[in-house]
């Protein structure tokens, strides 16, 4: 998607800088149109390494491309970070004198704003009669919170975090597909306890699971995440008032954890990596190799977790209409090898969609990008995509979606 974020000229434009990193990290293209009073508190070089994007505030720039229209003109959504008092008045009168003003009028896009200023300026009438002009041609507001303000102030004036900005921005550019749903998704590698200090385990981050989660609530649904090992940087994404998180070890918790959820859920993706053997036993001690204790360690088979539920549908004891979504991560070169895998894997747990992802140095595990194919219940690839995790996130309910419409 296209996004134009504009910054006027608040200290509070520091913080924008975050917003569109997390814009660009989720995998939008995003331009940034600062105000010249804006670049007096980030510089423009700021705004084109953040948004790999060139950035110019005049309306004389690209003239041949018409800049001054085309921005607006293109934009899926235009947001308004921070938006001070002055820029408010001048969005509510129409008033067109730079490129942001230009832009804003000339774009059909949601338009979402963040006030920041202090907070005598926010409670002016003139202030509340702008914000109430531009609320009623429907622009969408987030904020200003009740905090510390510049110059030791403090009060209602505050802009809301990137975070909640960046969380509203992505609802605005989601479809609403997903809404009356409710989804269970796991996500990360379960670890399997060998000692106190040891555990089998894998490589997953579950940053894709932690994607696929976020990208069903910005597109409506109510979502359970079942988080084996996942870091908390990693969860920051799915900061979000749809999502509730289970944090689960080993793949006993998870199984326990998925099989409660799974019972009342329309949905339910399994991109967690499972272990599929634990130790036999768990030591109490930390094994040394001096003790001769490390020379053999017995393994079991972990449950079937995908599979186990694939039983409990088939039993009926499952949701009607439950759909279920595996995946399997693949190091296999070939892509028809890979497919015929999977098509093998989605008989045999019985799933209706099964996303074959790659597993190489450059994607899957631990990487911020990833590439699938998803086999549907007739065994051809109903989906594809490569890209941002998230980009891979909305392929994945797009076949959802489908395969539940069809």
């Amino acid at each position: 998607m296209d996004i134009v974020v504009g910054v006027s000229g608040g200290i509070a434009a520091y913080k924008s800088v975050q917003l569109v990193r997390l814009l660009v990290k989720a995998g939008h293209d995003v331009t940034v149109v600062p105000t010249e009073d804006a670049l007096r508190f980030v510089g423009a070089p700021t705004w084109e390494a953040i948004s790999r994007n060139p950035v110019t505030t005049s309306v004389h720039d690209d003239v041949a491309r018409v800049r001054h229209v085309a921005l607006g003109q293109g934009a899926d959504l235009v947001v308004v970070a921070p938006a001070t008092a002055n820029t408010l008045a001048r969005m509510a009168a129409g008033i067109a004198d730079n490129l942001l003003g230009t832009t804003l009028l000339a774009t059909t896009a949601p338009v979402l704003v963040a006030p920041a200023m202090h907070a005598e300026m926010w409670a002016h009438p003139a202030t509340r009669a702008n914000v109430r002009t531009l609320v009623e041609r429907g622009v969408h507001l987030i904020g200003p919170e009740d905090g510390p303000l510049a110059g030791g102030d403090s009060g209602p004036g505050r802009m809301s975090e990137p975070e909640d900005i960046a969380a509203a921005a992505l609802r605005l550019l989601a479809p609403q597909d997903l809404t009356g749903l409710r989804v269970a998704v796991s996500a990360g590698g379960t670890r399997e306890p060998i000692d106190p200090v040891r555990y089998l385990g894998n490589r997953s981050s579950g940053r894709q699971g932690a994607a696929i989660a976020r990208e069903a609530a910005d597109r409506g649904a109510e979502v359970d995440l079942v988080a084996a090992n996942v870091d908390a940087e990693v969860l920051a994404v799915v900061r979000h008032p749809r999502i509730r998180i289970h944090h689960v070890g080993t793949a006993a918790e998870l199984s326990q954890a998925v099989t409660s959820i799974a019972a009342s859920s329309d949905v339910v993706v399994m991109a967690a990596a499972v272990a599929d053997y634990r130790p036999a036993e768990e030591s109490a001690h930390k094994l040394t190799k001096e003790e001769g204790t490390l020379d053999r360690i017995d393994l079991v088979e972990t449950e079937d977790v995908l599979a186990a539920l694939g039983d409990r549908r088939r039993a009926g004891r499952a949701p009607a209409g439950q759909t279920l979504v595996g995946f399997a991560a693949e190091t296999l070169t070939d892509a028809e090898d890979r497919r015929a895998r999977a098509r093998r894997k989605r008989e045999r747990k019985g799933v209706d969609l099964l996303a074959v992802n790659r597993a190489d140095a450059a994607h899957g595990f631990g990487s911020t990008v990833n590439a699938i194919e998803v086999v549907g219940e007739d065994g051809s690839v109903v989906a594809a995509a490569s890209g941002t995790k998230r980009e891979v996130a909305a392929a994945l309910w797009d076949a959802v979606v489908a395969q539940r419409g069809a």
